[in-house]
């Protein structure tokens, strides 16, 4: 079996070839670059599991910077995500942790996920959930955002808003102006205010800023997450929800 040392010294020499400068630094015959590179293919093939390490090593470095820069846009976009008016908060409005949902309406993996949220608000009374209209499926999609926060600017304290979400989520087929408006009336809207509250201002300022924040923290798909410092991106299912709600609360996946 090879040793270790011919085969790090074989990559450092390797290195300082590849090198910017290393022409004037060191130079190497094409035969002694030819018996570097045959020293380090003969370990890796000798060794293939330092591929392995190798790849879980980068995969780890990976999800630590990216863990870092998702916490430096949640600190930097704070104010937005978790307390902005635009959001529709449900649940205790003053909840020791803040659960954000980016979703769609026709986003298939988001109406599973409801029933994860769902579940999440009846078994944890402390938790505090805010839904951001994001949708990145295409025009039906903006229809049903924009009747959504029509619904949400008639219905400031969030009373009636989750039956709204819940009927036009959980419905069949694509849901669109037509469909949301159906909800909306079904769940005891002022129609007419509706139709008004659809050409606001508002309606748009909320989008656009949903889809700045979901930018700044490299979201884009739905449903993702805002829990605590975390970013969780897909329809993770409710017990790994669970846990970051946890590590939010306590610092650990169990409190």
């Amino acid at each position: 079996m090879p040793s270790f040392r011919p085969f790090a010294a074989a990559l450092l020499a390797l290195t300082l070839i590849s090198a910017p400068g290393a022409a004037s630094a060191q130079k190497f015959s094409d035969e002694q670059r030819g018996e570097i590179e045959r020293i380090i293919k003969e370990y890796l093939v000798s060794h293939p599991e330092v591929l392995e390490e190798a790849s879980d090593e980068l995969s780890k470095r990976q999800a630590k910077t990216t863990a870092e820069k998702h916490q430096a846009a949640i600190s930097d976009n704070a104010e937005a995500i978790f307390n902005s008016p635009r959001g529709v908060a449900i649940g205790n409005k003053n909840g020791d942790v803040t659960l954000v949902e980016f979703f769609d309406y026709n986003c298939g993996y988001c109406k599973r996920a409801m029933t994860d949220m769902l579940e999440l608000l009846k078994e944890d009374s402390k938790l505090k959930v805010v839904l951001k209209e994001f949708p990145v499926l295409g025009p039906p999609s903006v229809e049903a955002a924009q009747v959504a926060i029509a619904v949400r600017m008639q219905d400031p304290g969030s009373k009636k808003y989750l039956d709204f979400h819940q009927k036009l989520m959980g419905g069949r087929g694509q849901a669109d102006k037509a469909r949301a408006i159906a909800a909306a009336k079904d769940a005891g809207f002022d129609m007419a205010r509706l139709e008004k509250d659809m050409a606001s201002p508002e309606v748009r300022a909320t989008i656009e800023e949903s889809f700045k924040l979901a930018e700044s923290m490299g979201m884009n798909g739905t449903p993702s997450y805002v829990i605590g410092k975390q970013v969780v991106v897909g329809a993770v299912g409710l017990d790994i929800l669970r846990q970051k709600v946890a590590i939010a609360r306590c610092g650990k996946e169990k409190c």
